[in-house]
């Protein structure tokens, strides 16, 4: 049956169709973060606890190597720690979204980017479980949110934008090419450290102009957590950071829309 409908339906008619029927992709995500922590006291707030913990460290430890001010290092480091999950989890799950759902897919004629979105879902329910702890930190040192922060949102609709994309293309990719997935596992893991998550862009030597600030202008992360981080932060994300983050996503909803279009018979076959 998915095979049959798969011929009828353009990558374009796919994806607005999941969007239309964004419900279904929701309940499915909740039901992922549910059926995790079933019969636990606790629940999803165990991913937040152990986020805290991590920051807690993390901050105290990278906040006396680098001499930094903990009122500035900690509220720094959660955020950046917390949409850093985020974007790695979105990445990495992003490149089973099919596989992990090929049951369903081959006896249900579901569109294939409901399965995007309920894996976007449920990484969101968990990013909103963990930015509980922002705040938190805010309050330990007395500081308080802005009118910049406003800026999040739209930062954060740029970010999704460039994940959902990013998504597509990995899920057909990885799920052509298994061994795909182990890379881009190792890639996420190594961006981390070329990304400032736990260590300031401020802190760089030789200027903006050295060779190391080229290479954080080479990072697409680095551009997309600035938007998101930089207004929670009160301040705001330079002109480049905006402009970069919606040209990625807008040639990269073209070429997802172009790969989706053109695979998209494939991938039942491969699974």
């Amino acid at each position: 049956m998915a095979s049959v409908t798969t011929q009828k339906i353009t990558a374009w008619e796919d994806i607005s169709s999941s969007v239309k029927n964004f419900r279904l992709a929701a309940l499915l995500g909740w039901q992922d973060v549910a059926q995790r922590y079933r019969r636990s006291s606790v629940g999803a707030f165990w991913l937040t606890i152990n986020m805290g913990v991590l920051i807690g460290a993390l901050g105290l430890v990278f906040g006396t190597i680098f001499n930094s001010p903990m009122s500035e290092f900690l509220p720094f480091i959660c955020v950046g720690l917390i949409m850093w999950n985020y974007f790695s989890s979105l990445v990495n799950e992003g490149c089973g979204s099919f596989i992990s759902n090929s049951d369903t897919m081959l006896q249900l004629p579901i569109p294939f980017f409901t399965y995007i979105l309920r894996t976007w879902w449920r990484n969101t329910i968990i990013l909103a479980h963990n930015m509980v702890i922002f705040p938190l930190v805010l309050l330990i040192f007395g500081k308080f949110v802005n009118f910049n922060s406003l800026l999040f949102i739209p930062g954060f609709v740029l970010v999704s934008l460039n994940l959902l994309w990013v998504m597509i293309v990995l899920a057909v990719l990885c799920t052509r090419y298994r061994d795909l997935t182990q890379i881009v596992q190792n890639i996420m893991q190594v961006g981390i450290y070329v990304t400032p998550i736990m260590w300031m862009a401020s802190n760089l030597p030789g200027g903006t102009q050295s060779r190391l600030w080229l290479m954080l202008d080479l990072n697409p992360f680095f551009h997309l957590i600035s938007i998101v981080r930089e207004p929670l932060l009160g301040g705001t994300a330079t002109p480049i950071n905006w402009l970069i983050s919606i040209a990625m996503a807008i040639v990269g909803w073209l070429i997802a829309l172009l790969f989706l279009n053109r695979y998209r018979l494939r991938i039942t076959y491969w699974l």
